[in-house]
């Protein structure tokens, strides 16, 4: 899956959208009793137009090539890649330098040499000093205790991909949401994006963010119980086990670290590497049941395969089942069972490898009854397009081993060579790229028994038979389609009703023909039991010529409560919509901009990936998506109920 605008390619390397990390800091559990500091800005979250136009002409530039290029333009197999480095903070790289993984690496250059490399990797003027990172209060007295009576349930990512919240969890339903107030806020500094899906337990909400830090805050007041600073990005969804013997936070980093702390102390208990593939990433949320992870793992070797000397490509999408108490993996399922060989050779002499790509980007879905996930995939990375991209798999949760696959759409094989004029890098198939990048739904139908639902960025959404190998029972096409859905990061459902999120953004492929009047950004509900579709809430355009990245679509994953759903929009705004109706109960505009509790200013933006999530009357949000020409943000938002209103 890849997200750019083909005719924009020159603007990757001038906003530098793209990234990698083996610069990653060490490990560390930090206590919170550090005192909050407060920047003067406020504007504290960078943007594409405070960059550096000129990487080339700094210090940084020499240094990097000298002492690092090496491993990161692929001399080292395991190294990840430079496309990697450019998305990870400034602060991550100088920490990993200075007492981090590349302290013997860096050991012959100065203070000073740190900050420069770091500047001309991530074009943030940096090579005067770090910023201060402002922390919010420290918790004192009740705030500060976890309270064990209040488990996590088992919802959303990590639980359940239907993503519907029962009333005696949320302590609310969809008409309540009018009543919402914003009761606090943190902005995350120096961030253009916040991509993880908040948890609730214990009495706190535990969120990652885009430097790798992950907290622990208090839910009624946002201060601050713990906080843990991973290798790199956290965009997976914090997922905490429901076993009240064995309590866990489970996440992963976009370098492909696997983490489990202690949710009530914020302390390491394992650390796993679940890909040594230096374009591998973790995006889809692992699932939690019965004592076993189930993680996913994709890439984005698409981006490395656009430099014609690149051998493309040789990463294979799997999903990991590991023992929760340890680490300890358990099996393995790879949709593409054998690994990349050379196949032959470009025209310009470069190896070709195949087959590779069938990344899995979506959390596994859960089907007790029949023993088995499902999983989908994305396309193949170099030819030939084989029967494993675009596909839906049933995989047996004891063994790892595929029950059954069914391919949505043959002959998908793609990478970013492609979006360049004669680049011998693309496959034969030119695309289109349309992956499963949402997680596959099974839902109990009113008249017996329940059906396997699919969507699909393409803009269908299918009903597919889970006794017969997937075998289509119905197909309904929702959207237009286009490179970022149709159908994106995840449907939901409440009972029967399907919830449809449709993005179809305009003009996101050099090339192609898409029609802006057969777009239909929005939410739509659906009959699991045949398709029909019983609502559509097309968004009206709201955005304006100042705001070049807004865009009415919805990308996000959606979050449904008993008599409607949620949606985060890329125009910044939330709403809710009423289940048999499709009329807007609620909405905000999380582009305002609020004071943090850590002094800075949060801002919302476009929202893409991880949806709600809601407990006891609170609703927290991420906002801000500042990649793939999308507006940025750096806004966690805690919601409430009024205290006389909560629910149970």
């Amino acid at each position: 899956m890849f997200l750019l605008n083909r005719s924009k390619l020159a603007c990757v390397a001038a906003f530098g959208l793209l990234a990698s990390a083996c610069l990653a800091p060490e490990k560390t559990a930090q206590n919170a009793d550090i005192p909050a500091e407060t920047l003067s800005s406020t504007d504290d979250f960078a943007t594409t137009d405070t960059l550096i136009a000129d990487r080339d002409a700094l210090p940084g530039a020499a240094l990097y090539a000298q002492n690092c290029a090496y491993c990161h333009q692929g001399g080292v197999a395991k190294a990840p890649h430079f496309n990697w480095l450019e998305m990870m903070p400034p602060r991550a790289i100088v920490n990993a330098m200075a007492g981090g993984v590349m302290t013997a690496q860096a050991s012959a250059l100065s203070e000073t040499q740190h900050l420069q490399i770091a500047e001309y990797i991530t074009r943030q003027p940096v090579s005067g000093g770090l910023p201060p990172v402002p922390n919010p209060p420290v918790c004192e007295g009740r705030a500060a205790v976890f309270d064990k009576a209040d488990p996590p349930a088992a919802v959303n990512w990590g639980h359940d991909a239907r993503r519907m919240i029962a009333q005696d969890v949320a302590g609310m339903v969809a008409t309540d949401t009018a009543a919402l107030e914003l009761k606090w806020a943190f902005a995350f500094p120096g961030a253009t994006r916040a991509r993880s899906q908040p948890a609730f337990g214990y009495g706190a909400v535990y969120v990652g963010s885009a430097d790798g830090n992950v907290y622990a805050f208090d839910a009624a007041s946002g201060c601050l119980r713990w906080r843990f600073e991973a290798s790199a990005e956290v965009r997976t969804a914090m997922v905490l086990s429901t076993d009240p013997e064995a309590p866990g936070l489970y996440f992963g980093d976009i370098i492909a670290n696997f983490y489990a702390l202690d949710p009530l102390t914020g302390a390491l208990m394992w650390q796993v590497k679940l890909d040594d593939h230096p374009s591998a990433t973790l995006t889809g949320s692992p699932l939690y049941h019965d004592g076993t992870l189930y993680a996913p793992v994709s890439s984005l070797e698409v981006i490395p395969a656009a430099d014609p000397a690149y051998a493309c490509c040789t990463f294979r999408g799997s999903l990991a089942a590991l023992d929760a108490q340890s680490g300890a993996e358990k099996w393995r399922f790879y949709p593409i069972p054998e690994q990349a060989k050379e196949v032959g050779e470009t025209p310009v002499g470069t190896p070709i490898m195949a087959p590779s790509g069938a990344p899995i980007w979506i959390s596994p879905m859960l089907d007790e009854k029949r023993g088995v996930l499902y999983v989908g995939t994305g396309e193949n990375y170099s030819s030939p397009a084989g029967p494993n991209s675009d596909a839906i798999f049933a995989v047996d949760i004891k063994t790892g081993k595929r029950v059954w696959q069914r391919q949505t759409i043959a002959g998908d094989a793609w990478n970013v060579a492609c979006m360049m004029e004669s680049n011998p890098n693309c496959p034969k198939e030119d695309g289109p790229d349309f992956d499963h990048s949402a997680s596959i739904l099974l839902v109990d139908l009113p008249s017996g028994g329940d059906i396997l639902i699919a969507g699909h960025k393409n803009g269908h959404v299918y009903g597919l038979d889970p006794d017969n190998k997937g075998a289509l029972l119905w197909s309904t096409k929702v959207g237009r389609g286009s490179i970022q859905g149709g159908v994106h990061f995840g449907l939901a459902a409440d009972g029967d009703v399907l919830y449809v999120p449709i993005n179809d953004m305009n003009n996101t492929r050099n090339g192609d023909v898409l029609d802006p009047a057969l777009a239909r950004p929005g939410v739509h509900a659906l009959s699991a039991q045949d398709g029909r579709i019983l609502w559509s809430a097309v968004q009206e355009n709201l955005c304006s010529e100042d705001r070049p990245f807004c865009d009415p679509g919805v990308s996000a994953a959606l979050t449904a409560f008993e008599g409607g759903v949620i949606a985060g929009h890329l125009d910044g705004y939330l709403r809710a919509y009423d289940k048999a109706t499709g009329r807007i109960l609620w909405a905000h505009d999380t582009t305002q901009t609020v004071t943090g509790v850590n002094g800075l200013a949060a801002k919302g933006g476009g929202m893409s990936g991880p949806g709600v999530a809601a407990s006891k009357g609170y609703l927290a949000a991420n906002s801000g998506y500042g990649l793939y020409y999308h507006e940025p943000g750096n806004a966690f938002l805690m919601f409430g109920l009024p205290e006389d209103t909560k629910g149970p």
